[in-house]
């Protein structure tokens, strides 16, 4: 079978006619004043994931000047779940050290195919991990599906860039990925100002592909035909199911790397989440 490469203006003229096609089905421009729409939004409380250094709570997320405002900050107190007896990384830490939040629309909202376009300003002090995802329901990750449409980390202290997929191998918890790393320097040799500016992530997704863009350059490709999940996932293709969207300022851990207490309360800005179809 032979295997079809797309060039870069083959996939120009594949968005501009995606373009033309689409309507906007739903989106959420945080014109509001306060908690954001619960009815749309979850939050995650608590240590979650990757050995982050924030606890998420909902009082790190607010809606103001038409953005969601996402804040990071120093906090210290007490975990209320602490167990020195546990095996979970989170409850084995006796004490909270920085606050942040996570906002999924898990159970509320997901789609199949379309755009989704998200225009933000992120934060970039050492330590910082912003990101813009989506995941799958009904089976545990990775076999669910990631997209990571944006996340910005340092790698070996340089900060980049990131936009991934991840699916499913024959081991549990374990993934299949489709990275590309972008270095932070490219940006900003294109704009010095980069960092205090707002920018446009977009994801277009079909039944053939994943493509990630960061203000309509094309960050990464991602065939459909290659993303099969494996055993464990019963060989099902986890993107040609619906996923929902998470929102999430992390602090440290696996990826963030040392935090600077110095740039601390970070605000991750959100102007809008808009999905096309």
């Amino acid at each position: 079978m032979k295997r079809l490469f797309w060039t870069t203006a083959m996939l120009t003229m594949v968005s501009a006619v995606w373009a033309e096609g689409l309507h906007l089905v739903w989106s959420d421009e945080f014109n509001g004043n306060g908690a954001p729409d619960s009815t749309v939004w979850n939050f995650e409380e608590g240590f979650v994931r990757n050995q982050e250094a924030q606890w998420y709570q909902a009082a790190n997320a607010w809606q103001q000047d038409g953005c969601l405002i996402i804040e990071a900050r120093r906090e210290h107190r007490s975990n209320p779940t602490y167990d020195p007896t546990s095996r979970h990384w989170g409850k084995k830490r006796e004490f909270i050290d920085y606050t942040s939040a996570c906002l999924t629309t898990a159970g509320k909202k997901s789609f199949l195919y379309g755009r989704l376009e998200v225009r933000a300003k992120i934060p970039t002090a050492s330590g910082a991990w912003p990101a813009i995802w989506t995941l799958g329901s009904g089976m545990e990750w990775p076999s669910c599906g990631e997209i990571d449409i944006m996340e910005y980390y340092r790698i070996d202290g340089e900060p980049h860039i990131l936009a991934n997929a991840a699916w499913g191998n024959d081991q549990r918890f374990g993934a299949v990925w489709n990275s590309r790393k972008m270095p932070f320097a490219h940006f900003i040799e294109k704009n010095s100002d980069w960092a205090n500016q707002f920018h446009v992530w977009r994801m277009d997704w079909d039944e053939e592909h994943i493509c990630i863009y960061l203000d309509d350059e094309l960050l990464n490709d991602i065939p459909l035909s290659t993303t099969i999940n494996g055993s464990i996932g019963l060989g099902e293709n986890p993107f040609r199911k619906p996923q929902y969207i998470l929102l999430n300022l992390a602090l440290g851990g696996q990826n963030g790397g040392p935090v600077d207490d110095a740039a601390l309360p970070m605000r991750y800005e959100i102007d809008y989440v808009r999905i096309y179809q």
